[in-house]
């Protein structure tokens, strides 16, 4: 907490000694972790629910944890209140939301039936969560160029976190969890999902959607975001599973893209030393 509200050293006029005091610190550095602690709160809350068997709610407490933690960045890059503090604090509870949450929800759910290897599946999810944080918060300083903000190595935690939930929203829809070996196959789902997050496949970033909106777009866009999040509240598990099997069918043609540009990319470079070699071996 120091980093995020150093001291200032004062020194009085009357006595002349010297006294360290708290720097207040603006409301809008603050409100970003704000909204970080209630996605953590959301997040928790998720496994207490889950322990009681009512797994909708916990099934609506990680997508209301993922939404927050979709703000939260941008509300600090609105206000320009980011910090280091606010950076690990978000990394903290993306791992518990998002890591963890959903491997124990996965397990008290159907995974508890595949004995050990149900566990197993949980270790490999949280563990491959915990790493892809870990590779994210270090890859962020590397330079990389201005297209790279347009993709994510491997799937994200809270898109990884949405799609390990899946078998969930359909035995909302479907008799799926009275079928047997579904635990199995639960199990196998979670561990792809856990090599999903740990590979180095390329998928969408969505960072840049909805920063800048064209002025015609702006009531379209509108109905299209209300008639969504109703759809989502009043049909909560065929939504989410639509949306889950767009974004899976959705990461090859990411890939594909990620690849074009790169390969367009190391074209320019090739060609600029080419121009660069050309123009020292010139003559005059």
């Amino acid at each position: 907490m120091s980093d995020l509200f150093p001291p200032v050293v004062h020194q009085s006029v009357r006595t002349g000694r010297r006294f360290a005091r708290l720097r207040s610190v603006p409301f809008r550095v603050v409100l970003p972790n704000l909204v970080t602690l209630l996605a953590l709160c959301a997040g928790l809350s998720g496994i207490r629910v889950g322990l009681e068997g009512h797994f909708e709610w916990a099934v609506g407490a990680v997508v209301v944890a993922a939404l927050l933690d979709a703000v939260d960045g941008r509300v600090a890059r609105w206000l320009k209140g980011t910090s280091r503090f606010g950076a690990e604090l978000d990394s903290l509870a993306d791992f518990v939301n998002f890591g963890v949450v959903p491997g124990l929800l996965l397990y008290i759910w159907v995974l508890n039936q595949a004995g050990s290897f149900g566990w197993l599946a949980v270790l490999a999810y949280v563990i491959a969560a915990v790493l892809r944080l870990a590779r994210f918060n270090v890859m962020i300083e590397t330079p990389k160029p201005a297209w790279h903000a347009d993709f994510f190595v491997g799937m994200p935690a809270p898109a990884a976190a949405i799609t390990a939930l899946l078998p969930l929203y359909l035995a909302e829809i479907l008799p799926i969890g009275r079928v047997p070996g579904v635990a199995a196959v639960v199990a196998i789902h979670t561990i792809f999902v856990a090599f999903m997050m740990v590979s180095t496949i390329p998928t969408w970033s969505g960072k840049k959607f909805g920063t800048r909106v064209p002025r015609e777009s702006v009531i379209p866009l509108s109905v299209a975001v209300v008639l969504f999040a109703a759809s989502l509240v009043s049909f909560p598990f065929p939504i989410l599973t639509v949306v889950t099997l767009a974004y899976v069918a959705a990461i090859p043609f990411g890939w594909r893209a990620f690849r074009r540009l790169a390969a367009a990319d190391a074209e320019a470079a090739r060609r600029q030393a080419q121009a660069a070699d050309e123009a020292v071996t010139s003559p005059g």
